[in-house]
C-alpha cells in the first residue's frame, strides 16, 4: 500500500510540473495571434507592442538563476507554490487592463513567475525521481512543452474569435490552477541543506544589462542606430555584462559558474540552445503577426497555419532521443539544423498572401529539422553542480535558452523594421515618415502604414514588406546553417565515449548525476 501511494504520488506531482510546463508556451505564444487587436485595443505603439512578448521574456530568462537558488534555500514546493499562484493571478489581472504599459509591465511580472515555476518543478522533479525514472519524467516535461507551443496558437485563436482577445488568457489560468491545487495536494517540501544566500548583486547586473540590451534593439530602427539614447543603452548594457563578470568571478558560490565556458562541449550545449531561437521562436511570434495583419487570415486560419510548423515537436523530439543509439548528438542536431535552415529559405521564397497550402509545407520543413536539436538539448545540458543543487542546474541551460530567446526577437523584430524602412525610404523620403511606416508594418498593422503614406498604394507596401521578409528569412536561414556547421564541430565526442552519450541521450530529458561533478572535458 505504502509504495502504491508513493507511485501515485509521483505521478501526480509531475502532472503538476507537466501541467505548469504547457503553461509557459501558452502564455508565451498565445497572444501572438491577437497582439494586432490587442495593439489597438490598448492604443499601443508599434514598440510597445514588441515590449509584450520581449518583457515576459526578460524577466523570465534573467531570473531563472535566482529563482533556482530561492527554491533550494526556501523550500522547492513552496516556491513552485508563489509562482504558479502568482502567474495565475497575474494572467487573470492581464485581461482587465487599461493600457498597454499596464498590459506590458505585468507580463514582465509573470516572466518573475515564470521563472519561479520553471527553476522550483524541475528542481522538485530532480528529488522526486531518479536514474531512468528521472530521464522519462523529464521527457514528459518536454513533451508537455511542445504540446503548449503545438496547441497555443491555434486554441488562443479560437477564444479570441469567440470571445476576444482578453478571454485568450483563460486558457492559461485554467493549466495554472490544475498545477497549483496538485501540487500543493502531492508535493514533499524540500531544500539544499547548504545553499547559501541569493547572488542578489549577479542577479540584478544580469537582469539589468539583458534590459538595457533589449530596449537599444528595439529602439534603435525608430532612433537610429548612432543615437545617443541608443549608444548610451548599449554602452550601459556592455558594463552591466562586464559587471556581472566580475561579481561572478568573487562570490563564494555564483548564479553562474565562468569557469564552465572553458569546455568546449559546454559552450557548444549553450549554443545549441540558442540556435531554435533564431530559427524557431521568432517565427512562432512574429508569423502570426504577419500572417493576420499583412496577409489578411483570420486568427483561426492564423493557427491552423502555425500548427504545422509546431506539430512535429509532439512526436519526433523523442524519435531523436533514440536515434542516439546509432548516430551522434553532433550529428543529429546538425542536420536538423541544416533541414530548418532549407525551411526558412523556402518559407522567404513564399509571396504575401499565398494561403496556408503554400505556406504549411515550409513551415513542416522547418519544425522537422528543429525537432531534433530540441529533442536532445535538454539531455546533452550535463548537470555540473550537486543534485541538492538542481535549482541551479536546471536555471543555467534555461537562463541561455531564454535570454537567447528574448535577445534574438528584439535582434529579428528591428532587423524586419529596418529592412522595412530600407524599402518604404525609396517611396516615402523623409527618414522619419519611413520610420514610422516600417514600425507598422513590422507590427503586423497595414491599415496604421497605409494611414501614414497615402500617397503609396498598399499594394506597393505589402511589396516592400514582401521583400523585407524574405531578405529576413534568407538572413535566418544563413544564422542557422553556420550554427549547424559550429555545433556539430563543438559537439563532436571521441569515439570512446560514444556508448556514454548515446546512454545519457535516451530520452529527451535533463540529464541526471549522482552527487558531484560529472567532467564534461574532452
Amino acid at each position: 500500500m505504502t509504495n502504491e501511494f508513493s507511485e501515485w504520488r509521483s505521478t501526480a506531482v509531475l502532472v503538476a510540473v507537466c501541467l505548469a510546463s504547457a503553461s509557459m508556451p501558452l502564455a508565451f505564444t498565445g497572444p501572438t495571434v491577437a497582439l494586432p487587436s490587442i495593439g489597438a485595443a490598448l492604443d499601443g505603439s508599434p514598440v510597445s507592442i514588441s515590449w509584450a512578448t520581449n518583457a515576459y521574456l526578460l524577466t523570465f530568462g534573467s531570473l531563472l538563476l535566482a529563482a533556482g537558488t530561492l527554491a533550494d534555500r526556501y523550500g522547492r514546493k513552496r516556491v513552485f507554490a508563489i509562482g504558479t499562484g502568482g502567474f495565475g493571478i497575474l494572467s487573470l489581472v492581464l485581461a482587465v487592463v487599461p493600457d498597454m504599459t499596464s498590459f506590458n509591465l505585468i507580463r514582465a511580472a509573470e516572466g518573475v513567475t515564470a521563472a519561479a515555476v520553471m527553476s522550483a518543478g524541475m528542481a522538485v522533479l530532480a528529488q522526486e525521481f531518479d536514474g531512468p525514472g528521472r530521464l522519462r519524467a523529464f521527457s514528459f516535461v518536454g513533451t508537455s512543452f511542445g504540446i503548449g507551443l503545438a496547441v497555443a496558437p491555434i486554441a488562443s485563436a479560437y477564444l479570441f474569435e469567440l470571445f476576444g482577445w482578453r478571454s485568450i488568457f483563460a486558457l492559461v489560468v485554467a493549466f495554472d490552477v490544475a498545477a497549483f491545487v496538485i501540487g500543493m495536494i502531492a508535493m514533499k517540501e524540500t531544500r539544499d541543506p547548504d545553499a547559501t544566500r541569493v547572488d542578489w548583486p549577479g542577479c540584478v547586473s544580469f537582469t539589468l544589462a539583458l534590459a538595457a540590451l533589449t530596449w537599444a534593439i528595439l529602439d534603435g530602427p525608430g532612433r537610429g542606430w548612432s543615437h545617443p539614447v541608443v549608444l548610451t543603452l548599449f554602452g550601459l548594457a556592455l558594463a552591466l555584462f562586464i559587471a556581472f563578470a566580475v561579481i561572478e568571478t568573487r562570490v563564494a558560490r555564483p548564479m553562474l559558474d565562468l569557469g564552465l565556458f572553458r569546455y568546449r562541449q559546454f559552450v557548444g550545449v549553450q549554443l545549441l540552445a540558442t540556435a531554435p531561437a533564431y530559427g524557431f521562436v521568432v517565427l512562432v511570434i512574429l508569423l502570426p503577426i504577419r500572417l493576420v495583419g499583412i496577409d489578411g487570415m483570420s486568427a483561426s486560419e492564423a493557427g491552423q497555419t502555425m500548427l504545422a510548423m509546431s506539430a512535429p515537436l509532439l512526436v519526433l523530439p523523442l524519435l531523436a532521443g533514440s536515434l542516439t543509439r546509432w548516430l551522434s548528438p553532433a550529428i543529429l542536431s546538425g542536420f536538423g539544423l541544416l533541414i530548418a535552415s532549407v525551411g526558412l529559405f523556402w518559407l522567404g521564397q513564399i509571396p504575401i498572401g499565398a494561403g496556408i497550402a503554400a505556406i504549411a509545407p515550409a513551415l513542416i520543413v522547418i519544425g522537422v529539422g528543429m525537432s531534433f536539436p530540441w529533442g536532445l538539448m535538454d539531455g546533452l545540458a550535463v548537470s555540473v553542480v550537486p543534485t541538492e543543487r538542481a535549482g541551479m542546474a536546471a536555471g543555467i541551460f534555461g537562463t541561455v535558452r531564454v535570454a537567447g530567446e528574448g535577445i534574438a526577437l528584439a535582434l529579428v523584430t528591428a532587423l524586419l523594421t529596418s529592412l522595412a524602412q530600407s524599402q518604404v525610404s525609396e517611396l516615402v523620403p523623409q527618414s522619419t515618415s519611413s520610420s514610422a511606416i516600417a514600425q507598422r508594418l513590422a507590427a503586423g498593422d497595414l491599415r496604421g502604414a497605409s494611414a501614414l503614406a497615402p500617397q503609396v498604394s498598399p499594394s506597393t507596401l505589402l511589396a516592400g514588406y514582401s521583400d523585407a521578409f524574405g531578405t529576413l528569412t534568407l538572413c535566418l536561414a544563413a544564422v542557422t546553417l553556420a550554427t549547424a556547421v559550429v555545433v556539430f564541430l563543438s559537439l563532436r565526442t571521441p569515439a570512446a565515449r560514444q556508448d556514454q552519450v548515446a546512454q545519457l541521450q535516451s530520452a529527451k530529458s535533463y540529464v541526471s548525476t549522482d552527487r558531484g561533478h560529472i567532467s564534461i572535458e574532452t
